[in-house]
């Protein structure tokens, strides 16, 4: 009977444990990235009575089992289920979820030098730091500094992790402002009239150098771009333009050429008129009886202020076409590059992990790459309290960062946090059952008191 009421305690200790378990799922239901526990049971060293034995054919005799009797239940683990838990929209860019098995890794926690992390609600501290619940988040600063051929950049991913700074770093230094760019390259497109009447000046076609001009307000289409020298200093140019000649020559294929000219308030321009030629199907061609290929961007230089050094725009306008439309002139910039100093207001976070800088300006640049971890067995992590992990000896090494999106990590899900894998149907399912379960175990002891009272009885 002393063996019952202890079964029975074991029992009761060991159903406990899943209950509070069950209880801190539940408490987590809502927690960020929480995984919610599981609790395995199993049996305690038994009592052998008497050993087994085997049959014997000589005495024509069968074999025995072993009379064991169990000594009671355990708890032999409780695993943590790191299946991935659903995700919510939260509409801030600052957030991000993992879409497959890697963790965030942070600085900052009590144990080791590196923690990890699922619950993605960034934020930034005063100092510039990007942090999860007031702890580092880690990953890599160096890009070269300049975007490659394709306009990407390309993260230096085999560096050793470091905390993320969205301010500066050694590497690029000040991150709160981006530098004024002197604009080298601005490309117009739209239609010119093929209707519109023309300048008769037979010259005009040919020479160039003759300073064939006109009144402003006589122009056939107008359009007006901004442009900036290397400190950001900005200047309004207006390029004008007016149909002067039509070649027939060769009726079958007539050529029409149109006058540009670029005008300033702001600042002395020269190299800043020329000629366009279209054929008859109404697209540039290089200008007939001229050496010069007026098919290719012509180059004004623009003098700026007097505390910068000239500097020259490659004007394309090979995105110019001349036909017969119901609408009027319709020339206008279609790319321009330069750009005043900014000033940081945003960052987002993209799928590969890259945190994007958003200026005032309306430029953009990298401030940094978000790392992942990934392990052998992440169900061997410790949870050390405030979302994070640390690593075991059954976790395996933390070997160093990856990009989101290699090695099994998945890709990051901006504006999204991941929340608690947590079932409460289940849970409470199995709240239900281990309630039950430890009543059971109860009225093992009760029932075990009982026949421990009667057999006291019997000596009274």
């Amino acid at each position: 009977m002393m063996m019952s009421m202890y079964s029975g305690v074991s029992g009761l200790k060991a159903q406990q444990t899943k209950l509070n378990v069950i209880g801190n799922n539940i408490a987590n239901v809502n927690t960020v990235g929480y995984k919610y526990q599981t609790v395995s049971f199993s049996d305690l060293l038994s009592q052998t009575l008497s050993g087994a034995t085997g049959a014997n054919a000589a005495t024509n005799q069968g074999g025995t089992n072993a009379k064991q009797i169990g000594l009671g239940v355990g708890v032999s683990a409780t695993t943590t289920v790191m299946t991935t838990g659903s995700t919510q929209s939260t509409g801030n860019s600052s957030d991000a979820s993992i879409s497959g098995d890697g963790f965030f890794i942070v600085q900052g926690g009590a144990k080791g030098e590196y923690q990890f992390t699922r619950a993605g609600n960034f934020g930034v501290d005063a100092n510039g730091n990007l942090t999860v619940n007031g702890y580092l988040v880690c990953g890599w600063q160096d890009y070269g500094g300049a975007a490659q051929s394709d306009g990407t950049y390309s993260f230096d991913t085999q560096k050793t992790v470091e905390p993320l700074n969205l301010f500066s770093d050694s590497y690029n230094g000040n991150k709160q402002m981006i530098a004024a760019k002197a604009t080298t390259a601005a490309s117009l497109s739209g239609n010119l009239l093929s209707s519109a009447s023309t300048v008769d000046d037979a010259t005009a076609l040919n020479d160039i150098g003759s300073g064939f001009s006109f009144d402003t307000t006589d122009a056939d289409a107008i359009t007006t771009m901004t442009v900036y020298d290397a400190q950001g200093n900005s200047y309004d140019i207006q390029v004008n333009f007016k149909k002067c000649y039509v070649d027939t020559t060769d009726p079958d294929n007539p050529v029409t050429s149109w006058y540009w000219e670029a005008t300033s308030g702001d600042t002395a321009l020269s190299n800043a008129s020329g000629y366009v030629t279209f054929d008859s199907s109404g697209k540039i061609i290089k200008q007939p009886d001229s050496s010069a290929d007026y098919t290719t961007a012509p180059v004004i230089t623009v003098a700026g202020s007097d505390s910068v050094t000239p500097f020259t725009i490659s004007l394309d306008l090979t995105g110019i076409s001349t036909y017969t439309s119901s609408t009027s002139n319709s020339v206008s910039v279609s790319k321009i590059d330069g750009y005043e100093a900014g000033e940081l207001q945003d960052f987002t976070i993209g799928s590969d992990g890259v945190i994007t800088g958003v200026y005032s300006n309306g430029q953009t640049q990298p401030l940094g790459m978000i790392a992942l971890a990934t392990f052998a067995n992440a169900a061997g992590l410790e949870k050390i309290g405030d979302n994070l992990y640390a690593t075991t000896a059954n976790s395996g090494a933390f070997t160093g960062g990856v990009p989101a999106g290699t090695k099994g990590t998945g890709s990051l899900s901006s504006g999204t946090l991941e929340m608690s894998n947590v079932d409460l149907a289940e849970q409470f399912s199995e709240m239900m059952i281990t309630q039950r379960a430890y009543q059971a175990n109860s009225k093992i002891i009760s029932t075990s008191d009982e026949m421990m009272q009667t057999l006291i009885n019997m000596v009274k």
